[in-house]
């Protein structure tokens, strides 16, 4: 299935319009929407430097994540709105496209059915929160801070798809990851802004000295 989704993404992007697409049109792209794919769609363009997208795209997989939640099954599965509505230019729409081409393409020779248990909807609360906490990296303005969440739902997302729970585990580690690298972005802000408050406190008492 991935594979033949890959080649269906390429041709896609052969055929993209001069004025660019909308998420949802990018969406329709993937064939009928499913839960995986969805998540796959909305992380991917967050690996990329593109102005904005981690707001919007974040809190499309919050939404997401309360689809999770609720246990709402994959073929209500949809953007919200404001998300589908979502803009980009031919020629990142191109980009977002060959990625997922080549992401889908690796991972159809990678993942197969197995421990599909942890796909089930019996965790789906489970991988609700995952999303959700993912979601909220991402919309987080750290440095990088999107990349590991972005790669956590990705895997997350084609473990739904292929109904492989190793991808499932591949993208909680990833998600554990991406946790301990935001904290420790926020740590390290936290000291050297402590640092600078200390340093900065003790100017005038140096100029002081110099007069």
């Amino acid at each position: 299935m991935t594979i033949a989704l890959s080649e269906r993404l390429r041709q896609a992007a052969a055929d993209l319009p001069a004025e660019g697409v909308s998420l949802q049109q990018l969406a329709a792209a993937h064939g009928p929407a499913a839960q995986g794919t969805l998540l796959i769609l909305l992380a991917a363009p967050c690996l990329m430097p593109l102005p904005g997208v981690g707001s919007v795209l974040g809190f499309g997989l919050l939404a997401m994540a309360m689809t999770f939640w609720r246990g709402a099954s994959a073929a209500s599965a949809a953007l919200p709105q404001r998300v589908g509505e979502f803009g980009l230019s031919r020629l990142w729409a191109t980009r977002v496209l060959h990625m997922l081409a080549r992401f889908y393409a690796h991972s159809g020779r990678l993942t197969r059915q197995r421990l599909t248990h942890l796909t089930d909807g019996a965790l789906e609360r489970c991988l609700s929160a995952k999303v959700g906490l993912m979601a909220a990296l991402i919309i987080l303005p750290i440095p990088m801070g999107n990349l590991f969440p972005a790669l956590a739902l990705m895997l997350l997302g084609v473990g739904l798809v292929a109904r492989d729970g190793l991808a499932v585990l591949a993208g909680a580690a990833m998600a554990a990851l991406a946790l301990l690298f935001s904290l420790a972005v926020a740590a390290a802000t936290w000291f050297w802004g402590l640092e600078a408050l200390a340093l900065a406190q003790q100017i005038p008492s140096w100029i002081a000295r110099q007069l």
